[in-house]
């Protein structure tokens, strides 16, 4: 009890008897209240001892209480009476990539998620980067899944029809020391940390990125390094996963669980009450609440906000890899890279994210302070950055646990649950991997699963008519008239790849859901030209009113009625 004494001893020091620590079965528990959220989450950074157990936080935060998760408003009974060989609780990437990788065995599968399309949270709110694993501590699961996901991208990519970049990275030095350090510390990540490293000078780096700061002295490239699109990969997860059989249930909850005997028997949503076999906790920033569920909780979620910033394509010149400068990060207070410069693999800038401590793991909103800061500090790197050229911002929130690594295992109490949690950065590049895993896990719990022989890894995309060649084009426009049809001029998308989005195996019927498909919507204008076309061409082909086309999902609707019944007087 000597480790709980001295928690305890520094708890009171701190927080006058506010908090109490409880130790048991390998699980540092707090309780009590405390005023302010960033003292909750001190508290439970204070303390971690990883190797001595987890931390479960339960301080309540008066003035900033954590809010209940938003629950879709269908209600039906499709799932009642259902039975599955595996339920994954969760349609980000990592969920959408294990229901992949367990279709490759003859299985039922079903995936649940309780937003309207898959990719709706932090898989479609973040930078795209494909990490070399920079900053990774050896031993960590982060560096064991991030190098191996690395190396599967390539052949990933290939199968799914995704586009995929390996731009490298430049990490810039501007301080004299480093000029001598560097060429020495390249060992520790080329043979300690696994990761391809090279020093270069500052004429390298400045042949490499003429735009770069004049002042930068030198640099580290990491040619491992790539970008993706997360949010379309995460959809051809789904579609393939789809494709092979796997059952997606949108709008879906989990209310509840009924567990006996350290077993879970039955899941409760809003669409019905269900039972599987082995259940995967893929939840994002309700992870831990879903485990509480489970009878299964020995770790805890602190969301952390960050906000990107999207630069004009007329931008994207300035940076041709991910670019960013030494010392932008704060790691001892947000526990963050300091956010890049990152060239997207379509072709504009992504600067940030920043990282902010949140009691709500669903706010998305921005801030002004949030991008100019970001701005500031990555202004650095680029001197020619400007404000001016951001056509849009958006803002993403992580699902880190106090230990800072990811949650990758079976259930240490319940028996048929396997964990995918505590996935933050990253847990884009190490989603593939994860997956891999979490699926043998769960085929053994299961007892062992025929291989699926007509599993098919292959997914055909929704055809890019911008990116064929002219005679790729005619023909696709021979074969069907609606390719010519140009909808987004920003990024030359045709009506006939709208409809296609609109026709895959992963239902989509929101404005939104098709500009993630197919980037209808992602230019100069952010949809304010394509926008009404798109909508309009959503109600035709589901034979449902104008009124009634969504943005996004429950509550967004994207017109009221028609403007000729407008009452001026309301």
């Amino acid at each position: 009890m000597t480790a709980l004494n001295s928690v305890q001893r520094r708890l009171d020091k701190k927080y006058n008897g506010a908090v109490r620590a409880e130790l048991s079965d390998g699980v540092l528990t707090l309780s009590g209240e405390l005023p302010r959220w960033s003292m909750v989450v001190d508290a439970g950074r204070m303390c971690v001892q990883k190797k001595k157990y987890s931390i479960v936080n339960n301080i309540v935060c008066t003035n900033e209480p954590r809010p209940e998760m938003t629950m879709p408003k269908l209600k039906d009974s499709v799932l009642e009476g259902r039975s599955f060989d595996v339920v994954v609780i969760g349609g980000g990437i990592v969920g959408c990539a294990v229901a992949r990788e367990l279709k490759r065995f003859n299985i039922s599968v079903a995936v649940i998620e309780k937003c309207h399309d898959v990719a709706m949270q932090a898989s479609s709110r973040n930078d795209g980067m494909v990490h070399p694993g920079v900053d990774l501590k050896k031993g960590s699961l982060k560096h064991k899944y991030n190098n191996l996901g690395n190396a599967m991208y390539p052949q990933v990519c290939n199968e799914l029809g995704v586009k995929f970049k390996r731009t490298g990275q430049i990490l810039c030095f501007n301080a004299k020391w480093a000029k001598f350090i560097l060429p020495l510390a390249t060992p520790y990540w080329n043979r300690w940390l696994g990761v391809p490293c090279r020093y270069l000078k500052r004429d390298e780096v400045l042949r490499q990125e003429p735009h770069l700061a004049e002042d930068i002295k030198c640099g580290l490239s990491f040619p491992s390094a790539g970008v993706v699109c997360p949010y379309g990969l995460t959809i051809a997860y789904a579609e393939n996963a789809a494709d092979n059989g796997a059952e997606f249930f949108l709008d879906t909850a989990v209310t509840g669980m009924e567990v006996q005997q350290g077993e879970i028997k039955a899941l409760h949503t809003n669409r019905g009450s269900f039972t599987a076999k082995v259940i995967i906790n893929a939840a994002g920033v309700f992870s831990d609440r879903v485990a509480e569920m489970a009878g299964d909780r020995f770790f805890s979620i602190h969301p952390r906000k960050g906000t990107n910033t999207i630069l004009d394509k007329k931008a994207a010149f300035q940076v041709r890899t991910i670019a960013s400068m030494f010392g932008t990060a704060d790691t001892k207070v947000a526990h963050t890279k300091g956010g890049g410069i990152v060239s997207t693999v379509d072709g504009n800038l992504l600067i940030g994210p920043d990282a902010r401590e949140i009691a709500d793991g669903e706010d998305y909103s921005t801030e002004y302070s949030s991008v100019e800061n970001t701005f500031k500090r990555q202004g650095g790197v680029l001197p020619s950055l400007s404000l001016r050229d951001g056509i849009t911002y958006f803002s993403g929130v992580r699902a880190p646990t106090y230990e800072e690594d990811f949650v990758i295992c079976k259930g240490r109490r319940t028996k048929n649950i396997v964990h995918a949690a505590g996935i933050q950065s990253p847990g884009l590049t190490a989603a593939p991997a994860i997956a891999v895993d979490v699926a043998k896990m769960a085929v053994e719990i299961l007892g062992g699963a025929e291989k699926n022989k007509n599993f098919d890894p292959v997914r055909k995309p929704v055809p890019r008519t911008a990116e064929l060649s002219d005679e790729e084009r005619e023909r696709l426009i021979r074969l069907n008239p609606d390719y010519g049809i140009i909808v987004c001029r920003c990024e030359e998308i045709s009506r006939g790849e709208i409809l296609d989005a609109l026709h895959r195996s992963i239902p989509c019927d929101t404005v939104d859901g098709v500009k993630r498909r197919v980037r209808a919507g992602m230019g100069r204008c952010q949809g304010g030209f394509c926008g009404p076309q798109v909508a309009q061409i959503i109600a035709e082909d589901k034979k449902i009113a104008m009124e009634e086309v969504k943005k996004s999902g429950d509550g967004s609707w994207m017109l009221c009625r028609d403007t000729k019944e407008a009452d001026l007087d309301d």
